[in-house]
C-alpha cells in the first residue's frame, strides 16, 4: 500500500509540474497573440481614420470633428477616440473619455514629442485599456495626435479561462493517474509479487508443488526477478536434494560421491589452492546471431564431464577462444566468468590465428593424432607445417598458463587431451614445482600403430613432463607403457605403472570418466509424463517404438554402420515397419576437413536411400536431425526412446552411453553398446555388440525391442547403480586427490 501511495503522490506531483509549466507557457503565448492581434486591429482602424481626421483639424470644423469622433467611437470594444492638437490640447473626444482625455497621457505626449506611433496598456478606472496614439502629419508638419482607447479587459478574462480549464484538466488527469496506477500496480506488481511470495513460502516449507517451475503471469517488468527467483529456487531444490542424499549416505555408511562431497573434499585436499584446467575446447562459446550474442555449449564429452567439476571448485579454465563473439565478451585479461546465468568459475581464452588453427587443430591434431589413436582405418596425415603450428600453439598455451600461475606456490594443473601433448614438459621446465596431470580422453594405440607418427618421441617426452597421465581404461595404460618402453630410453615400472626418465617419475593410471546422474535426472523430473508423444510431434512421425543416437559427426562413431544395421533389421523383421523409427541427433564437426565432409555426405545419402526404400506417407525409418543440440533438448529424446544405440568403432569412453542411462530415471529403455568403447567395461548390462557385424547388430535391435519389461528395468537399474557410484565426481575426486597428494622430489624447489 505504501508503495502505491508513494507512486501516486510522485506521479501527481510530476503531472502538476507539467500542468503548471504548460499553463504558464500557454498563457504567455496567448497573451502575446491577443496583444498582437489587438495592436494590429487598432492600427488598421487608426490608419483608416487618420485620412478623415486631418482635414478637420482647423478652427472652422470643430463640429464635424466631434461628429466623426462620436460616430466611430461606439464600435465594439472601442472605449473611445480622442483628437489632440500639436500642443496636446483635446480638440475632440467621445463623451465617455472627456475627463480622461483632458489629463496628460504619456503615450500622447510621447507621440507628439517623438513624432511617431506610441502604444501601451493602461488602466482607466477598473478597466484595462489599450491606447494607440498616431501622429497626424500633413506636409511634413505634425498637426496633432489621433488616440484610440480600446477595452483590453477581455484578454485577462481569456487568460483566466485558460487557468480554470487547465486546472479542471489537471484534476481529471490526476484522478485517471490514481485509478490507472492502482490497477497497474495491483495487476503488474503487487499481484505477481504476492504469487511469487506464496510460491517461495511453499518452497521454504518443502511442499511438493513448490518444486514445479514458477509460471510467469506474463508481466515483462518482473521477468528478470522471476528468472532469478526461479534459478534460486532451482539451486535451493538441488541443495535440498543433495543434503537429503548426503543424509541418506551417512545413515547407510555409503561412499557415493556427490557435488557437495566433491566440493568439501576439494576444499580439504586443495587447502584453498586454485585448480588450473587447460584444454583446446572451451566450455562456453559466444557467437553472433544478427545483432545479438548467443552463448552455446559445444558438443563433446570433455565439456560434459569437466564443467560440473569446475563449478564446484571455482578454478580457472584456459582454452582456445573459437567463437566469433568471444573477444567481445571477455575483459582486458581475456577472462570471463561462466556459466552466464550463474557464474561459478573463470574462463580464460587464448587466441590463435587462422593459419595456426588450421595447422594445429585441423591438421596435426585431427588429421594426424586423432586417426592415429582411433583404429578406424582412416590413414593419418602428418605434415611438417602442421607439426610446427602444433608446437607453436602448445608454447603459446604454456606462456599464457605460466603468467596465470606466476604467483601460485606449487600450482595444480590439469591438462586435457591430445591437442596439448607438449604442454606438460613446457610448463615443468619453467615451473618444476608445479603439479601437472594430463588426461588423455581418446584411446592410446599399440606401439606399432603409434610408431607411424614422425614425431612420436617428441610427443612422448612432452606427455612425460606430467606427474600423472590418466587414461579411461587399463588397456590404454598398458599400450602407453609398451609404447614408451619401445621408443624411449627410460625405466618402466610395470608393478607401479610408472615411467622414470631424467630423474622425473610419471604415474600412468586409469581414471574412468563419467557423468553426473543427478544433473541429467533433474532435466526430466520424476512424475513427469514420458515425452514420447512430444517427440513424435516434433519429428512428425507416428511410431510405436523409438530409437535414438546422439553423436558428434565423426568417422569413429560408426554412424553409417548403425544405419546399415537398421536397414538390415527391417529386412529381417518386416513386422516393425511402420512401428519403429530411429532418431539420429548429429552435431556437425570439423567440416573444414574433407574426410568429415565426405562422411556427412555418406550419412545423408545412406539415410535418404533407406527412407526412400521403406518410408510411407506417415512414417519413415530414420529421422536425421543435423544440428548442435543442448542437453536440455536431448533429454526428452533419451527418455522417449525404447533403445539408444552407441556404435563407436573405437572410443576412449563415450559418455553418450552414460548420459542415456543417467537420464532414464523411469528405469526403462535398452542401451545397445559397442564393445570398442571404454563404457562397455563398466555397463555390463548393456546389449554389447560388434558394430562391424551388421547381422548381429540388426539382431540386437530386435532383441532389445522385444525384451520383457522386467528384464529392461532390471538391466537399467543395475547400470544406473553403476553410474551413481562411479560418477564424474568420483572421477574428479580421485584424479585431483592423486594430483594434490603428489610428493615432488626434495631437490625440486
Amino acid at each position: 500500500m505504501k508503495i502505491t501511495i508513494r507512486l501516486i503522490v510522485s506521479l501527481t506531483f510530476v503531472v502538476a509540474l507539467v500542468a503548471i509549466g504548460s499553463s504558464f507557457y500557454q498563457v504567455r503565448e496567448e497573451r502575446i497573440r491577443l496583444a498582437s492581434e489587438l495592436e494590429r486591429r487598432v492600427a488598421i482602424l487608426a490608419e483608416s481614420l487618420r485620412e478623415s481626421v486631418i482635414p478637420l483639424i482647423n478652427p472652422d470644423s470643430p463640429q464635424k470633428l466631434h461628429r466623426l469622433v462620436e460616430r466611430f467611437g461606439n464600435r465594439e470594444r472601442l472605449q473611445g477616440i480622442a483628437v489632440y492638437d500639436s500642443q496636446g490640447a483635446v480638440l475632440a473626444s467621445t463623451a465617455d473619455l472627456k475627463e480622461q482625455a483632458s489629463q496628460p497621457i504619456p503615450q500622447v505626449v510621447r507621440s507628439i514629442t517623438d513624432n511617431q506611433t506610441a502604444s501601451d496598456f493602461i488602466h482607466i478606472g477598473s478597466k484595462k485599456t489599450y491606447i494607440y496614439a498616431l501622429p497626424l502629419i500633413h506636409e511634413d508638419k505634425t498637426l496633432g495626435v489621433l488616440a484610440l482607447f480600446h477595452n483590453a479587459s477581455y484578454i485577462d478574462v481569456r487568460l483566466s479561462d485558460i487557468w480554470k480549464h487547465n486546472l479542471f484538466r489537471f484534476l481529471i488527469l490526476s484522478l485517471l493517474v490514481v485509478a490507472i496506477t492502482v490497477l497497474v500496480v495491483r495487476w503488474s506488481v503487487t499481484g505477481p509479487i504476492a504469487q511469487i511470495a506464496s510460491w517461495i513460502r511453499d518452497l521454504r516449507m518443502g511442499k511438493e508443488k513448490a518444486g514445479r517451475p514458477f509460471i510467469s503471469p506474463g508481466k515483462d517488468a518482473l521477468d528478470p526477478l522471476i528468472s532469478e527467483v526461479s534459478r534460486m529456487a532451482k539451486s535451493l531444490a538441488m541443495a535440498r536434494a543433495d543434503a537429503e542424499e548426503e543424509a541418506k549416505l551417512r545413515l547407510q555408511a555409503d561412499s557415493l560421491w556427490t557435488a557437495g562431497r566433491l566440493k568439501e573434499h576439494m576444499r580439504v585436499e586443495l587447502g584453498g589452492k586454485k585448480l588450473f584446467l587447460v584444454s583446446n575446447r572451451e566450455p562456453y562459446v559466444h557467437t553472433k546471431e544478427g545483432r545479438n550474442v548467443r552463448c552455446i555449449i559445444p558438443a563433446g564429452g570433455l565439456v560434459t564431464a569437466l564443467d560440473p567439476v569446475m563449478r564446484v571448485c571455482d578454478g580457472l579454465w584456459m582454452a582456445h577462444g573459437s567463437g566469433d563473439a568471444d573477444r567481445e565478451t571477455v575483459d582486458d585479461n581475456d577472462k570471463i566468468r561462466v556459466p552466464p546465468e550463474e557464474p561459478a568459475y573463470t574462463l580464460k581464452r587464448v587466441w590463435l590465428t587462422k593459419e595456426e588453427e588450421d595447422g594445429y587443430y585441423y591438421g596435426f591434431s585431427n588429421e594426424g593424432l586423432w586417426p592415429l589413436c582411433h583404429i578406424t582405418h582412416t590413414r593419418p596425415v602428418f605434415r611438417l607445417d602442421d607439426w610446427s603450428h602444433y608446437r607453436t600453439v602448445n608454447e603459446r598455451f604454456a606462456e599464457a598458463l605460466l603468467k596465470e600461475i606466476a604467483r601460485e606456490k606449487s600450482p595444480l594443473i590439469l591438462v586435457q587431451d591430445y591437442h596439448l601433448a607438449l604442454l606438460p614438459l613446457l610448463v615443468k621446465k619453467k615451473r618444476p614445482d608445479a603439479k601437472v596431470a594430463l588426461f588423455w580422453h581418446i584411446p592410446w594405440p599399440n606401439p606399432e600403430a603409434y610408431g607411424i607418427c614422425p614425431w612420436h618421441q617428441e610427443i612422448l617426452l612432452g606427455m612425460l613432463g606430467a606427474d600423472i597421465i590418466g587414461f579411461h581404461i587399463q588397456f590404454h595404460c598398458n599400450n602407453f607403457l609398451e609404447t614408451v618402453d619401445r621408443f624411449l630410453e627410460s625405466k618402466v615400472d610395470w608393478e607401479r605403472f610408472s615411467v622414470t626418465r631424467g630423474g622425473h617419475t610419471t604415474s600412468i593410471k586409469p581414471f574412468p570418466i563419467s557423468v553426473s546422474l543427478e544433473s541429467l535426472t533433474r532435466m526430466a523430473p520424476a512424475g513427469e509424463e514420458a515425452p514420447k508423444e512430444h517427440v513424435r510431434k516434433e519429428i512428425g512421425v507416428q511410431a510405436d517404438y523409438l530409437g535414438v543416437g546422439v553423436d558428434r559427426i565423426d568417422y569413429t562413431k560408426g554412424i553409417p554402420e548403425r544405419f546399415r544395421a537398421i536397414e538390415r533389421f527391417f529386412e529381417k523383421s518386416p513386422e516393425f515397419m511402420g512401428k519403429f523409427t530411429f532418431v539420429e541427433l548429429g552435431a556437425p564437426s570439423r567440416t573444414h576437413l574433407k574426410r568429415y565432409r565426405d562422411l556427412m555426405a555418406e550419412i545423408e545419402e545412406t539415410v535418404e536411400k533407406i527412407n526412400w526404400r521403406f518410408q510411407t506417407k506417415k512414417w519413415k525409418p530414420i529421422v536425421f536431425l543435423k544440428a548442435h543440440h543442448s542437453h536440455e533438448a536431448i533429454a526428452p529424446f533419451y527418455r522417449a526412446s525404447d533403445i539408444c544405440m552407441v556404435t563407436s568403432l573405437h572410443d576412449g569412453m563415450n559418455l553418450v552411453a552414460k548420459e542415456y542411462v543417467a537420464a532414464r530415471n523411469d528405469e526403462d529403455g535398452v542401451l545397445i553398446l559397442s564393445q570398442f568403447t571404454g563404457a562397455s567395461r563398466e555397463l555390463k548390462d548393456a546389449v554389447v555388440i560388434n558394430p562391424y557385424d551388421i547381422e548381429k547388430t540388426a539382431d540386437a535391435i530386435r532383441f532389445s525391442l522385444k525384451m520383457e519389461p522386467a528384464e529392461r528395468s532390471g538391466r537399467m537399474k543395475r547400470m544406473r547403480a553403476t553410474i551413481k557410484e562411479h560418477n564424474v565426481y568420483r572421477w574428479a575426486g580421485n584424479l585431483i586427490t592423486e594430483l594434490a597428494r603428489l610428493r615432488l622430489p626434495e631437490t625440486v624447489s
